[in-house]
């Protein structure tokens, strides 16, 4: 193809893509390495699948089912609103359809509420290492990350979150409950404190990712409550990582304002109809809680099997501490990849010190427990050569 070009007087200018400022500032940069990724710079697939924390029990068969018959009617957008999914989600919360926006998945959401709140300058607060991809989309905004370590109990700091958020005049503050990659969790009434206590203006964005898969309660934050939003998925509980679908629950004038900007048609007939069969099997549901609580018993029992420590998790991971440095930790992984056993560990201190697995089958598990010894010990090898 020509290059595309502009003419001034008889001379010819090469012209590329005129990007913002912002743009242009900013690192070409992808979050996570996808395991897809790594099979194919590695040259052979991995034997087991347990460092994206899906869900590889799989979805609801009734979920199944429904994407196996709307794919037909796949020729057809998804109905823009969401009409039947968010009237689903209304009855289950016990709100209106009012309170609910359904997106892409938390991702498509956290991308939307930046457009919505954050221009050029404009102050964010989140803790450092914790779930990254919001920060991407503040930047692409102009906005500027302000972040704050994680606590000495490897919880997201909340009293240093505000002190943060009063200092810069944060529009957003960012909390992750569960966390990811800790996996560890602040109780209700920590929150509700933290949500009492914002900064004026401050929008406290929480990430809930996980929260059908915690045994702990809920914070109680009133659904109009125009100071909070709350993000929820399918990707997790539920088994549908790859339909990119998940809901908001917020204020009615919050929830409104999505409409402005957010992709209409972003959500496919498929996606919803596998999200609203899946909300429908409660039975599923159960199950999946009882065999994600299980396999992180299995996680745990293995950790201390090998002289390891286990963080506590409200999530369908366990993240594992290696008892050394991030560089251990690090080979840790690498000799995991070597034997076809796919985990991540966290990219920022103190939790780089960590690897994180995800809950899997028994089998699956089974594997990570024979490799996890020879892992380490090859580890701890290659790390007394080099001192």
């Amino acid at each position: 193809m020509a290059a595309l070009g502009r003419t001034i007087g008889r001379r010819s200018f090469i012209t590329g893509p005129r990007f913002t400022p912002v743009v242009q500032s900013l690192p070409s940069i992808v979050p996570f390495v996808a395991p897809e990724e790594i099979e194919r710079s590695r040259g052979k697939p991995f034997a087991v699948r347990l460092g994206a924390n899906e869900l590889t029990f799989g979805p609801s068969p009734k979920a199944v089912a429904a994407m196996q018959e709307a794919a037909s009617d796949a020729w057809m957008y998804g109905d823009p609103k969401s009409h039947e999914l968010r009237a689903a989600l209304a009855a289950k919360h016990s709100v209106q359809p009012s309170n609910i926006v359904v997106g892409e998945g938390i991702d498509g959401l956290l991308n939307n509420v930046a457009s919505l709140l954050i221009s050029p300058g404009d102050a964010f607060v989140t803790s450092k290492g914790t779930y990254p991809t919001f920060n991407y989309f503040v930047q692409g905004k102009g906005g500027v990350i302000h972040t704050v370590p994680y606590g000495s109990d490897d919880r997201q700091d909340l009293p240093a979150l505000l002190a943060k958020a009063n200092e810069v005049d944060a529009k957003i503050l960012y909390l992750v409950n569960p966390d990811n990659p800790s996996g560890t969790w602040h109780a209700a009434p920590r929150v509700e404190m933290l949500i009492e206590m914002l900064p004026p203006a401050c929008m406290l964005v929480i990430d809930e990712a996980y929260y059908e898969l915690s045994e702990e309660e809920l914070p109680a934050i009133a659904v109009d409550d125009l100071r909070v939003i709350r993000l929820r998925t399918f990707s997790k509980a539920y088994g549908l990582a790859g339909c990119r679908i998940g809901y908001a629950l917020g204020a009615p004038d919050t929830i409104a304002s999505f409409d402005k900007l957010r992709n209409h048609f972003g959500v496919g007939r498929v996606s919803q109809a596998a999200a609203l069969a899946a909300l429908d099997d409660d039975a599923h549901l159960i199950d999946i809680q009882s065999r994600v609580r299980q396999s992180r018993e299995a996680l745990n029992s293995i950790a201390y099997d090998n002289g390891l420590t286990p963080l506590p998790s409200a999530t369908n991971f366990v993240t594992i501490d290696c008892k050394r440095d991030a560089a251990f930790a690090k080979v840790v992984l690498s000799e995991l990849h070597e034997m076809d056993v796919f985990v991540r560990m966290p990219g920022a201190p103190p939790l780089d010190r960590c690897i994180r697995v995800s809950c899997g089958t028994e089998a699956e598990i089974d594997l990570f427990r024979q490799k996890l010894p020879i892992a380490l010990e090859n580890a701890h090898r290659r790390s007394s050569l080099i001192i």
